[in-house]
């Protein structure tokens, strides 16, 4: 008998050992004749137990957690290969699983994903499918009907945005995914690409027959080379299969989809920045109007959005608009992807409905700091997102809920900070991280962010600290209404949140 194992391809479990332990389950049961079918996974987010290894049996695959290379040889001696050593138990029915909406990151961490066969037999191609039967008008209004808003940070609804391109005319249309993900504490297009990567060109293409685009482009950072990797392997494996090129699954849809990795510049995570980009210019944004969904790559309409939106548009078709709807609050419909990082205990991938609390996700998910010292600030949305305290906590994450606050969901990062926390600190932080990433185009930006990291400067040391408060202000009023694009006009988010909630860190 084969014993079936799972290890994990995912970056982040092979920066602590994944491929070690991998190499180690193979050479330990050759050495005991045992047969083993290693499948490389990506991973099920639960980070803190990685490298994850699964093993499947009648009862489901169960979890063992985190193992090093050096226990793999004492867990197949008692068992672990046919799942009778002690472990986690059935990995489905952990709490921390059970307790989350996976819709988009359902088959992470279940499927091979190298293997277009896994993915089909998961369920995979049937949002594609029952879009081509439908006709792209009707798959456009259910994209609108689900609610779905761009998971990248902006909010505004997909549908809408698919809409106006498709209504564009012109010679060629785009569809443009924009996998620059370079907010601090965010990873989930990462580990969508590396764990699910058919079900992005799934959704690129149901968007292309939508619109009536021809070409797609996947604009991937370069620090995510495993994410590039997975995703040129599965692009592959998809023209293979009829997936992509000419005639997609017999229709007449011809569309195909190519990796762009990008040079390191946070700005082009802007929609505008990356066109730029993308047509082999310096990554500056561009003023709007004329909006990329008119006049978007080389001047054609173009749908931009990101891995995270594009990725959830195959479960809407698959299982209906009502269905997705049916998960959310208020004009936050279905789920979002929240990621914990900082100073938690638990961090990983939280899919679950918007109207979740902060505390929730902090306390239930995330159980609290790493260091067990109390938790003082959560910054939500990126490194452009406010600080928020533990009074916040009960504030449910929506679009609308978040803004009543003074904060945002942003691309769902959610990064904890322990009562150690200097927020003064974090606001200077805040300014430094724009004037080092402004692409330079306007002056508020540009200038306001050196100016603002000479200011809160001259309040940590002491100097005239009312006027330097007052003066601060009017910089982030004057970043916040005049900047061209959201770099600057965001920064002033975490600094007048820190001031806001820790204004003793300022005294």
């Amino acid at each position: 008998m084969t014993a079936r194992v799972f290890v994990p391809r995912d970056s982040a479990a092979r920066s602590v050992g994944a491929d070690e332990v991998a190499e180690r389950i193979a050479a330990v049961a050759a050495a005991r004749g045992i047969e083993v079918d290693l499948v490389r996974t990506g991973s099920r987010g639960m980070l803190w137990l990685e490298p994850l290894v699964e093993v499947e049996t009648p009862q489901g695959r169960v979890g063992y957690g985190p193992v090093e290379p050096e226990r793999v040889d004492g867990l197949i001696g008692e068992g672990m290969l046919d799942g009778t050593a002690s472990g986690l138990g059935p990995v489905d029915e952990l709490d921390w699983l059970r307790r989350q909406q996976r819709l988009t990151f359902a088959r992470v961490g279940v499927v091979d994903p190298r293997s277009a066969d896994d993915f089909e037999r998961h369920g995979g191609m049937a949002g594609l499918r029952a879009a081509l039967a439908m006709g792209p008008e009707a798959v456009v209004e259910a994209v609108v009907d689900s609610g779905l808003r761009g998971r990248g940070g902006a909010g505004f609804p997909a549908g809408i945005k698919w809409r106006t391109v498709a209504g564009a005319e012109a010679d060629v249309k785009f569809v443009c995914c924009n996998a620059d993900e370079g907010d601090s504490g965010t990873y989930a297009d990462r580990m969508l690409m590396e764990g699910d990567p058919f079900t992005l060109l799934e959704g690129m293409a149901i968007a292309a027959y939508a619109t009536g685009a021809t070409e797609g482009f996947v604009y991937l950072r370069s620090e995510y080379p495993d994410a590039v990797v997975a995703m040129e392997a599965a692009i592959d494996a998809a023209r293979a299969r009829g997936w992509l090129g000419e005639h997609v699954l017999g229709s007449d849809l011809s569309f195909d989809v190519q990796v762009r990795v990008g040079a390191g510049a946070y700005i082009c995570g802007e929609e505008t920045a990356m066109l730029e980009s993308l047509e082999g210019k310096r990554g500056q944004v561009r003023a709007k109007p004329p909006i990329p969904a008119l006049e978007g790559l080389f001047g054609r309409p173009t749908v931009v959005n990101n891995v995270i939106t594009l990725a959830s548009v195959p479960w809407v078709l698959a299982h209906g608009a009502q269905a997705y709807a049916e998960h959310g609050v208020g004009r936050s419909r279905g789920t979002s992807v929240f990621q914990l990082a900082g100073n938690v205990k638990q961090g990983g991938i939280v899919e679950t409905g918007f109207g979740v609390t902060l505390g929730e996700l902090v306390e239930g998910f995330g159980g609290g700091t790493a260091s067990g010292r109390p938790v003082r600030a959560v910054q939500v949305g990126g490194p452009l997102g406010a600080y928020l305290p533990v009074s916040r906590f009960d504030v449910a994450v929506g679009y609308e809920e978040m803004a009543a606050v003074g904060a945002m969901v942003g691309h769902g990062g959610v990064v904890v900070f322990d009562d150690t926390v200097d927020m003064s600190r974090m606001a200077r932080f805040a300014m430094e991280f724009c004037a080092e990433e402004s692409c330079g185009k306007c002056t508020p930006c540009r200038i306001g962010s050196v100016r603002g990291v000479e200011v809160i400067d001259k309040i940590r040391a002491g100097e005239d600290r009312d006027a330097n408060l007052a003066l601060l202000d009017d910089l982030c009023e004057l970043m916040a209404d005049g900047s061209l694009c959201a770099m600057g006009g965001l920064t002033p988010m975490p600094v007048r949140s820190a001031v806001e909630h820790f204004g003793e860190d300022f005294r």
